[in-house]
C-alpha cells in the first residue's frame, strides 16, 4: 500500500456583510505530495485563463535528473469520452530492434509492424492487455493488430530474445513522452480532476504507471514529479 501525506488545507469563509457579494477565492498555497513511486510539487500558476497550460518535468527517484523517455498521461471520465483512436501506427523492426522501443497510442489504435531486416522475425505479446503473434514473417503482414484495451503491453521476438518493446495503451487525448529535458507541455488543457500517470520502461517488469490525483486550474502550472524504481 502506498502512503499519502497531504497538509491540512486551510478553510475560507467569508465576513459576514449586510449585503452579501461573491468575493474572490483565494489561491491556495501549493502542496508538495510525496509518494513512494511519485511526488509532486507546484512550482508556479500564471494568471487566470479559459484553458490553463500545464507542463511536468519528470526527473529520476535517485539524483534528481531529468528523466527522458517518460510516458506521462491525464486520465479522467471527459477525457475518456474525447480520446479517439489513430488511423494506423507503425512499430517497425530494423537491425534486429523494434523502432521505436517505446509508442504511445489511444485505445482502439491499430499497428502495424513492418518488417525492414533481411531476416524474418516472430513478433508476439503475451501481455493480458494484447496477446498476439505475428509468425516468422519479411515485409508488412497483411493485418494491423488492433489495441482495444488499455495498460501496457511488451513486445518481443520468439527468434531474437534481445529484441524488446513496450506499447502504452491511454484512454485520452492527453498523453505525451518526455525529451531529454524530461519535460512534457500541455499548451491548452481543460480544468477539471485528473488522475496524473507516468510510466517509464526502466520500472521493473509488471510495474504499473505511477499515479497521483491532480486538479488542473484554468491558471497555468508547472509540475515536477519524481519517479522512483528506474533502474539503471
Amino acid at each position: 500500500m502506498i502512503g499519502l501525506s497531504v497538509p491540512p488545507t486551510p478553510r475560507w469563509r467569508p465576513a459576514p456583510l449586510r449585503r452579501p457579494a461573491p468575493p474572490a477565492r483565494p489561491a491556495r498555497p501549493a502542496r508538495a505530495i510525496t509518494l513512494a513511486a511519485l511526488s509532486l510539487l507546484a512550482l508556479s500558476l500564471g494568471p487566470p485563463a479559459q484553458a490553463g497550460a500545464l507542463e511536468v518535468q519528470v526527473l529520476d527517484g535517485g539524483r534528481g535528473q531529468p528523466l527522458g523517455g517518460a510516458v506521462v498521461f491525464l486520465d479522467s471520465p471527459e477525457a475518456k469520452a474525447a480520446a479517439r483512436p489513430l488511423a494506423t501506427v507503425d512499430i517497425a523492426q530494423g537491425e534486429r530492434q523494434f523502432q521505436p522501443m517505446v509508442s504511445v497510442i489511444p485505445v482502439g489504435t491499430p499497428v502495424s509492424f513492418p518488417n525492414r531486416d533481411t531476416v524474418r522475425h516472430h513478433v508476439y505479446s503475451f501481455s493480458a492487455v494484447k496477446r498476439f503473434e505475428i509468425k516468422l514473417y519479411v515485409g508488412r503482414p497483411a493485418q494491423a493488430v488492433v489495441f482495444d484495451q488499455p495498460g501496457i503491453a511488451v513486445l518481443g521476438c520468439n527468434i531474437h530474445d534481445q529484441m524488446a518493446a513496450w506499447v502504452v495503451v491511454v484512454e485520452t487525448p492527453w498523453y505525451a513522452m518526455t525529451g531529454a529535458d524530461g519535460r512534457v507541455r500541455w499548451p491548452q488543457l481543460p480544468p477539471g480532476r485528473y488522475q496524473l500517470r507516468v510510466w517509464h520502461p526502466g520500472l521493473a517488469p509488471g510495474e504499473p504507471a505511477a499515479e497521483q490525483p491532480l486538479t488542473v486550474t484554468a491558471a497555468d502550472a508547472r509540475l515536477s514529479v519524481r519517479l522512483a524504481g528506474i533502474s539503471p
